[in-house]
């Protein structure tokens, strides 16, 4: 079929070819060129292909083998689509789905109990700084940062691990452990300069360790100009219905709106939320505990991600809004089940 094409694009170049400026027609017989191309077997009684209408025929090959004639765009074909199907319309998010998956228990991330509040309340003074106390009458409550380790999504693990394997083949293993030992310590030193910020005590005095993070602390001075009252500090969450705990680093106001706060160090750039990784459910995790655990007299549904460079450079504060924290609510709820299904066959198997 493919010689048959050739053909009679060769045809039609003959036919229509210019000579001296007016086109030459070349008297030949397209019933000579059957669709099978059986050209030098001639037959007395003709085929289907040889009863067509020839001067449709070189019509139709002209109107394909020609540029010149209806040539095709994309916009000309989104057009033409247009048309015949109308148009584009996008599939709506549909809540408490993901990925073909329903929740089982779509608990809300607010609780209809409390009553929201920005104004401190005499009691809140001075900020919050609850300890973790382990009830041994009630079952064993898994931390988020577990939750989120155990349940993390392939492609995040495969890039970690790669990174974790870079840097051991620079460093070494031991050099990486040194490595790894060193930032969660600056980490620490970092969280514990933020909590005397907010709650100043009467030691002022700097030392190595304060050398060694005045990177962060200068990285971020703008982030901390726009945030007012704190309400808590380094305390601890629990969410007695859906059974996990954890520790906020912040919960204070943030160009007036009341928002859990999370400071993250790093050497990289992280200038859009989705660099933060789970850094968002995380957020919204803790969110949900402090709405649902009476410890805590008022409610709070916004975020805060601060990411942290070590030379100084500003910090990137991401915000999350309510409609944000409550999509990343959601997408917690469904690791926080992945994780208890995971437990739960462990505990089969055993």
């Amino acid at each position: 079929m493919k010689i048959c094409q050739l053909i009679n694009k060769t045809l039609h170049d003959r036919l229509w070819r210019p000579s001296g400026g007016l086109p030459v027609q070349i008297s030949v017989s397209a019933a000579s060129f059957s669709g099978s191309c059986s050209w030098n077997s001639r037959k007395k009684n003709l085929s289907q292909y040889e009863m067509v209408n020839q001067e449709e025929y070189s019509l139709l090959v002209r109107s394909v083998v020609s540029s010149k004639l209806c040539p095709q765009t994309p916009t000309s074909l989104a057009e033409e689509d247009g048309q015949l199907y109308g148009p584009i319309v996008k599939s709506k998010h549909v809540k408490g789905k993901l990925s073909g998956r329903v929740l089982r228990n779509a608990f809300p991330l607010m609780s209809h109990s409390k009553v929201f509040n920005h104004s401190p309340e005499p009691s809140l003074v001075t900020p919050l700084k609850i300890g973790l106390h382990k009830d041994p009458s009630k079952l064993e409550m898994v931390s988020v940062t577990r939750i989120l380790q155990e349940t993390m999504p392939e492609n995040q693990a495969f890039y970690l691990q790669r990174w974790r394997k870079k840097m051991i083949d620079e460093l070494g293993e031991n050099g990486f452990e040194n490595y790894t030992r060193s930032m969660f310590r600056q980490g620490k030193l970092f969280h514990a300069a933020l909590e005397e910020i907010f709650m100043p005590t009467e030691s002022q005095e700097a030392d190595e360790e304060e050398v060694q993070i005045s990177g962060y602390i200068e990285s971020v001075q703008h982030v901390l100009k726009d945030i007012g009252h704190a309400y808590a500090i380094e305390s601890a969450v629990q969410h007695h219905s859906l059974n996990y705990v954890g520790l906020v680093d912040c919960v204070a106001e943030y160009r007036g709106n009341l928002c859990v706060i999370d400071w993250k160090t790093s050497e990289k750039q992280k200038p859009s939320l989705r660099n933060t990784f789970d850094s968002p459910l995380q957020v919204a995790a803790y969110m949900g505990a402090i709405n649902n655990d009476d410890k805590y007299g008022f409610t709070v549904e916004n975020g805060l991600i601060v990411i942290a460079y070590k030379d100084g450079s500003p910090a990137h504060p991401h915000y999350m809004n309510t409609e944000v924290s409550r999509e990343h609510w959601t997408k917690w709820l469904f690791r926080l089940e992945e994780y208890m299904d995971k437990k739960d066959k462990i505990i089969v198997k055993s």
